[in-house]
């Protein structure tokens, strides 16, 4: 895969949380009556995005990016993240999910990183469940890497809810995500054959991120919205003791248009 497609896949998958709730406020937005006729509701949009991780000496990576939103009763589409919806009677909500992860890296990209194996980017299949309550929407998602290159998994808790004022609408949201030892370990260690006088070998332990994220949607029309997400995410110890990182989080910022065509 070559770095422009790595990138678009790396920040559509940190925006995935942020287009899959805002498929589903766009989507809330019509008619029971209308929904019940249509049956699906899509649109499509394009933005920029800014992505920032904190490997040693890596380049901020920026790119035009498209996004696709599809939901109907069975499946809800939000960048290269796929939910099937499970029956789901009461305030919580589940599905099976599947989507692909660019986490890794080659070792071209950045001059520290010469010498290291390339890190190969994963499919990741789970669950997720939602809890909708009057004071904020709780969510869980366990996922496991389906391609096997890690052998790891994640574990993600999150807290969000929204606020209007007009067309504008703020929605917060702060998270927790577990991480194993297998997947910390592939992504940030360093082997035996790796370690140079500069880089020494590092073995990765499980860890937990956390991370906090900010959407601001603008309602420009019936169908219309203009969107800016903002993110950071502070590092565990675990991870940021490795020797090819030197940065305590990473961040990502998206600025995009989406038009419902239905």
């Amino acid at each position: 895969m070559n770095r422009s497609a790595s990138v678009v896949i790396a920040a559509l998958l940190s925006l995935a949380p942020a287009a899959r709730a805002w498929s589903q406020e766009e989507v809330g937005k019509v008619d029971s009556g209308e929904k019940a006729s249509d049956g699906y509701h899509w649109g499509l949009g394009a933005g920029y995005g800014l992505l920032q991780k904190a490997y040693v000496d890596i380049d901020n990576d920026s790119i035009p990016l498209p996004l696709l939103i599809f939901d109907n009763r069975w499946i809800s589409i939000s960048g290269p993240s796929i939910d099937f919806k499970l029956p789901s009677p009461g305030p919580v909500s589940f599905a099976l999910r599947a989507k692909y992860s660019r986490d890794g890296y080659e070792a071209s990209d950045s001059p520290a990183l010469f010498g290291m194996t390339e890190r190969k980017s994963s499919f990741w299949y789970g669950g997720n469940a939602v809890w909708r309550n009057a004071l904020a929407d709780v969510s869980v998602e366990l996922l496991a890497d389906a391609s096997d290159y890690s052998g790891g998994q994640r574990a993600t808790l999150a807290v969000e809810r929204g606020f209007e004022y007009g067309d504008l609408r703020f929605t917060p949201r702060v998270s927790a995500a577990w991480l194993s030892d297998d997947y910390v370990d592939y992504y940030y260690g360093v082997g035996a054959t790796e370690a140079l006088p500069v880089r020494a070998a590092y073995r990765g332990d499980a860890a937990i991120n956390l991370e906090a994220v900010l959407r601001t949607t603008y309602s420009i029309g019936p169908k219309q919205s203009l969107f800016l997400n903002v993110g950071v995410e502070l590092l565990d110890n675990v991870i940021k003791d490795s020797p090819i990182v030197d940065g305590s989080t990473q961040s990502v910022m998206f600025l995009g248009y989406v038009y419902m065509f239905r």
